[in-house]
């Protein structure tokens, strides 16, 4: 696979960027490089959904600059909030 942009042509370096979803019907069934890709989509899934909770439920949408001390705090406390609410539905 290419490197993403000209700048980063000279570059050593393994691109884990997941192919897009049109790209992915294009391929084999059961191949490895499905798999693969099928890897990389779980993950990312994994990854965004708590960041949906932060922005869509706790409307954490658009950071306020009330310094960097204060949106940390804020982000921190969401997270936690987020915990909980993640803890409630496994034990219920």
């Amino acid at each position: 696979m290419p490197p993403p942009r000209k700048e980063h042509a000279d570059r050593k370096v393994d691109w884990f960027i997941a192919r897009r979803p049109g790209e992915r019907k294009k391929m084999k069934e059961g191949s490895a490089e499905l798999e693969t890709e099928q890897i990389k989509a779980s993950v990312r899934a994994k990854v965004e959904h708590p960041f949906l909770y932060l922005k869509r439920i706790f409307g954490y949408a658009k950071v306020r600059y009330r310094g960097l001390a204060k949106n940390r705090n804020r982000l921190l406390v969401l997270a936690a909030f987020f915990n909980l609410i993640r803890s409630q539905r496994l034990l219920a």
